[in-house]
């Protein structure tokens, strides 16, 4: 399961990140709870998702044509200095007890930049990091692991931070989580990799990395299923600190419960897919995951039950783990060098660009028909793409055992 680690670099990478997700988990947890309490809007609520997270949406793809010229490593440091110092700002806001939403909102945009470049380009990072390619799956599944261990820890901490000290100790935090992640890649020893002498196209780029996408069907078919699961689906988080502070009446300890018990579905989904021997399985493991994801949220929209609800949120954290880590090692592994930065744009694209164009739309749906008919209508809808997937992958194999049968036959 560790094997990656043997790698120094990647090693260098996993220690530094350990301390930094949870610390975004940290700051992650206190906004939400916070833009909440303050203003007792759901509308805010997705806004403030929205806007940390619809950059990717239009700069993924553009960040991959700029990375894929640079430096990778020189960039990621130079870009988690950026987002400690949008760390920093928040604490500052938060410490002198400035509770101005069009700040917070603001700064949550800032942050959203930022991660368009930092995730593309931590994403691309990671076949530099690992001395074996061999070894890449068992990378991303145990970086998928480690974020989803803070998912656990982060946010049952802010639940302890919020409910005993307050709000700027979580900002502080996080800010200060970002000095392990600049020491260990400051001793990470990566060959520089050379400048690209060709100046950048990025209409070329752009539909170079299209067309490299669409010609990979698998590929296209698999970023088109986690394009759905991100817009009407993965967005049904943004919902929780309703369920937790309205429909189960607690406090932000609830939350905090309702975020660990999806982070520990999710470790439990990428501990499995750090074990794989092989990913020939892989497109079968998304379909599963997609079907648990789809079941666990209906089921979740229709409990009444605090303990119900805790388990279908561990199943919706295996499911969506499950998916877009299986998604993310297909891709990792299956795309071509060159083309590798781009690919990855467009994942992060499909993932973290929609979601906060989900989040924003349940958001909405919510005020008009309920915050548990929202839920369920997700579940749903992911139950439905799973069956259109399932449904135009046999019709192809179908349709290519009849044109090529002995071909097909011997595959």
């Amino acid at each position: 399961m560790f094997k990656a680690l043997q790698s120094r670099n990647f090693k260098l990478f996993f220690y530094g990140q350990s301390v930094s997700v949870i610390g975004t988990w940290l700051q992650k947890t206190a906004v939400s709870w916070m833009v909440y309490s303050i203003t007792g809007s759901v509308f805010l609520l997705g806004l403030a998702t929205f806007l940390s997270m619809i950059p990717s949406l239009f700069l993924a793809p553009i960040a991959g044509s700029i990375i894929g010229r640079y430096d990778r490593h020189r960039s990621m440091i130079v870009l988690q200095s950026l987002a400690m110092l949008q760390a920093g700002a928040m604490a500052v806001l938060i410490y002198l007890k400035i509770y101005n939403i069009t700040f917070i909102l603001a700064l949550s945009l800032i942050q959203g930049l930022i991660n368009a470049f930092d995730m593309t380009c931590r994403q691309t990072m990671m076949v530099d990091i690992v001395d074996d390619p061999k070894d890449l799956p068992n990378a991303v599944a145990l970086n998928s692991t480690l974020t989803n261990f803070a998912r656990i820890s982060g946010p049952a901490l802010a639940g302890i931070i919020l409910h005993q000290y307050g709000e700027d100790i979580c900002f502080i935090g996080n800010f200060l989580s970002y000095i392990p992640v600049l020491i260990s890649l400051s001793l990470m020893r990566i060959e520089k990799a050379p400048k690209s002498l060709h100046k950048i196209k990025m209409i070329d780029d752009l539909v170079a990395g299209l067309n490299y996408v669409k010609k990979e069907g698998d590929m296209a078919r698999m970023l088109l299923m986690l394009t759905c699961s991100s817009l009407f689906v993965i967005s049904f988080n943004t919902l929780m600190p309703v369920f937790a502070k309205d429909i189960f009446n607690g406090n932000a300890q609830t939350f905090s419960w309702f975020e660990s018990a999806a982070g520990i579905g999710s470790i439990v989904s990428a501990i499995y897919l750090a074990n794989l021997k092989s990913t020939a399985n892989i497109n079968k493991i998304m379909v599963a995951a997609s079907i648990l994801l789809g079941t666990s949220i209906f089921i979740l929209a229709l409990s009444t039950n605090l303990f119900l609800t805790l388990i279908c949120m561990t199943a919706s954290g295996i499911g969506m783990m499950g998916q877009t880590s299986s998604i993310n090692i297909y891709i990792q592994t299956q795309s071509s060098s060159q083309m590798r930065s781009k690919s990855i744009s467009y994942y992060m694209m499909a993932y973290q660009g929609m979601i906060p164009v989900g989040s924003l739309i349940i958001g909405y749906l919510s005020h008009i028909i309920g915050t548990r008919s929202t839920v369920a209508f997700q579940g749903l809808i992911c139950l439905i793409s799973v069956a259109v997937y399932v449904y135009y992958e046999k019709h192809r194999k179908s349709q290519l055992a009849l044109s090529c049968p002995l071909v097909y036959k011997v595959k």
